[in-house]
């Protein structure tokens, strides 16, 4: 009655496969149900059967697109020194992999092995779902990655004879026959001579008399399962990976006026797993997911999945959003070759970007690092005289009123401007851009004015103690170099006490927000435009 209730065993059972369910150990059924527990090797997905066939693959990205650089990864992989091999957990990201197979299984208990899965799986997140017979059970779940190489082999032959073929002087090689007792950087061996010590690195060959069992060709996960029923079933199995990750990247190129602009996009796949995913059909999960981070990692944390931005368009990925996040599918299969990268169309390039060049400067390199303390900020030195050229960034809406209006992901983005003497493309500058949903503004720093310079000098500065006082003044000049005018916005930041007040300007400002306020300066061409103003800060 227990082994029913708990198994979901019928009362047809024969004879012979409830006594060999009785003949498990205590010990196993327990495994069992610690195994269930910490891995939901089954469960009922409502819409499970309705899963396409063959191979489906979610990936995660926690890359930092400032310095990760897919190449360097498949570089150290060709040289045997991959990071998957080496340190999985260095591949920023991970995936979910689903697989749809025919299974033969017999009535009662079966032992069977799922090959081909990843090398970096996750055991403890395997799900498994029978579609045919929902009431199949997995009972045992073993992952086995003893593959066959050199060092497997002969640990595997440790205590029986090996035939091995070493150098002799300059009279060639002799063959040495003996019980292998140690491999590893040395190979201990004895031999009727007595205890021999040989290094790999004067090996000629080393002869076995047949490959050691339990040696096998790929990763696989062995299962002891039960099931009512004979005969070939559809099951589904899903499980996480290390060693999965990509990046998105866009490419923005200018017209001559900077009025408008082509926008490309792509995402890089790196697939390190150590498996070759033929045909799948390909997820990216764009959002902040968390994930509990490994003891000695400090490197991950919460994982936060880097968004890839589509349209509904065949060529690219369609875009819907899933739970608190954003979900990308590509509506065709394709292949993601083990230790290779794949870059794919995010979405088609957008033709005429209406876009913006912005100038500024601001005179204050630390500003955006100053934040209001637990008293008033009476220090008159830092960063209070600069001088440097201005800012140069191109800004876009991301809406559909401006031929975009999708989320975009976090990423690189690379700025071209055509040349109109030949019509070449030439690199202006490059950024991050953060992830931005639609209606957003993008802000892309491409360089600094080589023609236009700022500067930003302290004119007065005083502390009155007794009225609880500081009274703070700035003159802004701006040079243009240029034969044209241009316009420079100039943001101040009012870091030293939240309560302040402009007493004193030479232009119009508009105050942004709690602590800064934007003057904007129109500098003639080969001019000079120049703004002074006085702040008063009181406690």
């Amino acid at each position: 009655m227990w082994l029913e209730k708990r198994f979901g065993l019928r009362a047809g059972l024969t004879g012979r496969a409830v006594g060999a369910y009785a003949g498990w150990s205590l010990a196993a059924l327990a495994m069992a149900g610690a195994t269930a527990a910490a891995a939901p090797l089954a469960g009922p997905p409502a819409k499970a059967a309705a899963a396409p066939a063959g191979v489906m693959v979610t990936v995660y990205s926690s890359a930092d697109p400032a310095d990760f650089d897919p190449r360097q990864w498949i570089f150290q992989t060709r040289q045997g020194f991959g990071a998957a091999q080496v340190n999985p957990d260095a591949v920023p990201g991970f995936g979910v992999v689903k697989q749809v197979r025919m299974l033969r299984v017999a009535a009662g208990l079966n032992k069977v092995n799922f090959t081909n899965v990843a090398a970096l799986i996750d055991p403890t997140s395997v799900s498994f779902q029978d579609l045919t017979a929902p009431s199949t059970q997995v009972l045992e779940q073993q992952f086995k990655f003893d593959l066959v190489n050199t060092r497997s082999v002969l640990a595997k032959y440790i205590g029986h004879t090996v035939a091995v073929r070493v150098p002799v002087g300059n009279r060639g090689f002799e063959t040495l026959t003996g019980k292998l007792f140690h491999y590893g950087h040395s190979m201990i061996l004895q031999s009727r001579d007595g205890i021999q010590i040989l290094y790999p690195g004067f090996l000629q060959q080393v002869s076995l008399a047949a490959l050691p069992r339990g040696l096998i060709t790929q990763p696989t996960l062995q299962w002891r399962l039960w099931s009512a029923q004979a005969g070939e079933q559809k099951v589904l199995t899903s499980y996480q990976t290390k060693g999965l990750t990509w990046i998105a990247d866009y490419n923005l190129t200018l017209d001559p006026k900077n009025t408008h602009a082509r926008l490309a996009a792509w995402v890089t796949l790196l697939n390190l797993s150590g498996k070759t995913y033929r045909q799948a059909h390909l997820k990216l999960i764009a959002g902040s997911v968390h994930r509990v981070p490994p003891y000695q990692a400090g490197i991950f944390g919460a994982v936060a999945m880097r968004q890839a931005a589509s349209l509904a368009a065949p060529q690219g990925f369609q875009q819907k959003q899933f739970f608190e996040y954003h979900m990308y599918t590509l509506p065709r299969p394709t292949t993601l070759a083990n230790n290779s990268t794949e870059q794919i169309a995010l979405f088609p390039t957008r033709q005429r970007l209406g876009v913006r060049k912005v100038l500024i400067f601001s005179g204050q390199p630390n500003a955006y690092w100053w934040n209001y303390a637990h008293a008033p900020d009476l220090n008159q030195s830092p960063g209070i005289h600069y001088r440097a050229p201005v800012s140069v960034l191109i800004r876009f809406m991301n809406s559909k009123a401006n031929g975009l209006g999708l989320p975009l992901p976090r990423g690189k983005i690379r700025v071209f401007q055509e040349d109109p003497a030949d019509g070449t493309l030439e690199f202006v500058g490059e950024d991050l851009i953060p992830n931005t949903p639609r209606g957003e503004r993008v802000s892309v720093k491409v360089g600094k004015a080589f023609d236009i310079i700022g500067s930003r000098t302290q004119t007065n500065f005083h502390v009155d103690q007794v009225l609880r006082t500081l009274r703070e003044s700035f003159k802004i000049v701006l040079h243009n170099h240029q034969n044209q005018a241009v316009r420079v916005l100039v943001p101040q930041v009012l870091y030293r006490w939240s309560n302040w007040k402009i007493i004193a300007s030479s232009a119009k400002f508009r105050k942004i927000n709690s602590r800064t306020i934007r003057f904007h300066a129109e500098i003639p061409p080969h001019g000079v435009a120049a703004i002074t103003y006085t702040v008063r800060y009181s406690w």
